[in-house]
């Protein structure tokens, strides 16, 4: 809904008055998505918030190559909101009781694995073992170990001793927890489990791979990683580089702002 021209009259002389006192971040004008038109938005580089964020009109879109660097270009005053997938939100505003998520999701997508084009076979073998996990309920006990409020989480362990097919390279951005994050020198959460969990199923060793969010696509396109997961969604761009396995999970972008 567009404001009314009183109130935006009222939030201009305000934001005058306000610019003598303070500092801009200390003022909160987005409550909505409506509220984002002509805004600066930061983003992490390459994500699908990234990309939504550019259709917002006249915004200006800072993109940074961590999440947490967009967080901390906010708490400045440098951007108005960041746009950010749900989970990875969660754990930012836990962190920092200045910063809120406006109830209303600003898009739903869903995750899913990328594999090299015409690599059928493998994209066929992924697909069936991510069934099995569905089914048997592994992977919801791997998401709610690490979404639960417990202070514990433990991961996923290995039960096949068998990698007699060989060794499955994934490529991932451990900046983006729960679902990949550093633990001291080890990547760990949801999707290096979820990972591990497959290459159970497909006798196969996993190794992963830590890069930029925005490298990963390219990485498995030119053969240098075997699968990219890192809570991408599908998209028309990603899919003319890469091919995508069934869902394994529906996320929400949402959008974090300072308090009011």
């Amino acid at each position: 809904m567009k404001k009314a021209l009183t109130f935006i009259s009222a939030a201009l002389i305000m934001g005058t008055v306000l610019t003598g006192c303070g500092s801009a971040k200390e003022n909160n004008t987005i409550h909505s998505a409506d509220d984002l038109e002509g805004k600066t938005i930061g983003t992490q580089l390459g994500t699908t918030g990234y990309i939504f964020a550019g259709d917002i009109k006249d915004a200006k879109v800072e993109p940074y190559n961590k999440g947490a660097d967009a967080i901390q270009a906010l708490k400045q005053g440098k951007v108005d909101a960041v746009i950010i997938d749900s989970e990875p939100a969660k754990v930012f505003v836990d962190k920092n009781d200045d910063l809120q998520i406006l109830s209303d999701p600003f898009a739903v997508e869903e995750y899913s694995i990328a594999y090299k084009k015409g690599n059928d076979e493998l994209g066929k073998k992924l697909d069936e073992a991510l069934e099995d996990l569905k089914k048997d309920g592994t992977l919801d006990d791997i998401v709610n170990n690490w979404i639960s409020d417990s202070e514990e989480t433990k991961s996923y362990e290995d039960n096949n001793d068998d990698v007699s097919a060989g060794t499955l390279i994934m490529a991932t951005n451990a900046e983006f927890p729960p679902y990949e994050s550093m633990d001291h020198n080890e990547i760990v959460g949801i999707d290096v489990d979820m990972m591990h969990a497959i290459c159970d199923k497909l006798n196969m060793e996993l190794k992963v791979e830590n890069m930029e969010f925005d490298s990963i696509i390219a990485a498995v396109d030119s053969g240098k990683a075997d699968v990219g997961v890192a809570g991408i969604s599908v998209t028309p761009e990603r899919e003319k580089n890469v091919s995508f396995t069934s869902g394994y999970a529906t996320t929400t972008q949402v959008i974090i702002t300072r308090k009011d």
